[in-house]
């Protein structure tokens, strides 16, 4: 075993205000990377923020074999998410983050490390704060971890890349599945944006049978729950994840009988970073429960689910829903706006027609995605077998 404060340099996050910030890269400005930018264990950058290169010294850009890490969060779930930088990158990252840069070992043993769950279990008994959570210095230099000669973290390294980069390949592959759906929703009702086939468009109360609320009142979760409970956080591209779901006892449950599921609703985010969002209650969660969210009951005889859901999903509608969500504290929509929003019309049988299509392909995705779920078990378990 070694402590890490004897093999890593911890380098603190840049620190800027808002006049530094810039619309765009440009000869003066950097890209920062921000906690968001790390997702899954790798770095992702989508949402990227600019600043004055003047903020930024020579350390803190990022470099091959650095870790970055959430330092600080509000939410202690994020404190110490962390990923490996594979080759210098012309980018610094902000104050709520730090970088590990190893002085010796494989640098990649070490960043897997990061994703150990025994890793997450100690940064997570540490990271408590009164209004923030965050782990200092002495967080991460006085953990340990196993320290086999290099030759063996070279080994282990290599397996985990490997199996990493299979992981990555399947999820490419759903990518490019999710953009055959797309394809096919703009071939046959063009594109949403400029309403290219002219379609008529209407209120989406319209298609409607019902609107509600899911229960504002948070219930007790257990385990060993009967029912599961969608919350806004299982609500992710167009779908449903079981990541993080929640459980709740029958007790519970006939406390908050008005948030029971029949199937085939579609349940918009109602409050929070992901508001607007959409998925369909499929049969797997007939019966469950759903949370602080919208939910929708269609008229079945004139809307099909798939259609709406897609739709709701399309840059088109999220363009829409994404102004009405503002608030001062966080963004936020209603029932009332949920009826406003302006639907393209199209005919049964040709939501039908896509709604079949859609299925074909959650066929194929099913298929990568247990090969996905096998591959995470492998990780999850070469992880834990190099570092408890």
């Amino acid at each position: 075993m070694v402590r890490l404060g004897d093999i890593i340099r911890q380098i603190r996050g840049v620190s800027y205000s808002p006049e530094d910030i810039r619309a765009e890269r440009d000869e003066n400005a950097v890209a920062l990377l921000r906690a968001n930018n790390i997702r899954d264990g790798a770095l992702n950058f989508e949402d990227l923020i600019f600043v004055d290169k003047s903020r930024v010294s020579a350390g803190q850009y990022l470099r091959k074999g650095d870790i970055l890490i959430c330092s600080s969060s509000g939410s202690r779930e994020l404190v110490g998410k962390a990923a490996y930088v594979p080759e210098d990158i012309p980018a610094a990252f902000g104050a709520f983050c730090k970088v590990a840069r190893p002085l010796r070992g494989n640098a990649r043993y070490i960043g897997y490390f990061f994703q150990s769950a025994s890793y997450r279990r100690r940064v997570f008994e540490s990271a408590a704060g009164a209004n923030i959570n965050n782990i200092r210095n002495e967080h991460i230099d006085n953990l340990e971890m196993p320290f086999p000669p290099e030759e063996t973290q070279a080994y282990a390294a290599d397996v985990l890349d490997k199996i990493q980069g299979l992981l990555a390949s399947r999820k490419r592959q759903l990518a490019k599945l999710d953009e055959l759906v797309k394809a096919r929703f703009a071939e046959m009702f063009g594109d949403p944006v400029t309403n290219t086939q002219k379609r008529k468009v209407c209120p989406f109360q319209e298609f409607m049978r019902d609107i509600r609320y899911g229960t504002s009142q948070p219930p007790a979760f257990s385990e060993e729950g009967a029912y599961k409970f969608i919350r806004a956080t299982n609500i992710k591209a167009g779908r449903i994840t079981e990541k993080g779901m929640q459980r709740i006892t029958e007790e519970e449950a006939s406390k908050i009988e008005k948030c029971k599921l029949n199937g085939n609703e579609i349940i918009i985010v109602r409050s929070g970073v992901n508001t607007g969002d959409s998925c369909i209650v499929t049969d797997e969660y007939k019966g469950q429960y759903a949370g602080y969210d919208i939910i929708i009951t269609l008229n079945l005889e004139i809307a099909n689910p798939v259609f709406f859901n897609e739709l709701i999903n399309t840059h088109y509608m999220q363009d829409v829903i994404k102004p009405l969500t503002a608030r001062s504290a966080q963004p936020h929509i209603n029932s009332a706006q949920v009826r406003n929003l302006p639907m393209l019309v199209s005919s049964f049988a040709e939501q039908e027609r896509f709604a079949a299509f859609v299925r074909q392909i959650e066929q194929a995705k099913s298929a990568v995605q247990r090969g996905a779920d096998k591959l995470e078990t492998l990780k999850a378990a070469s992880i834990r077998k190099y570092f408890g």
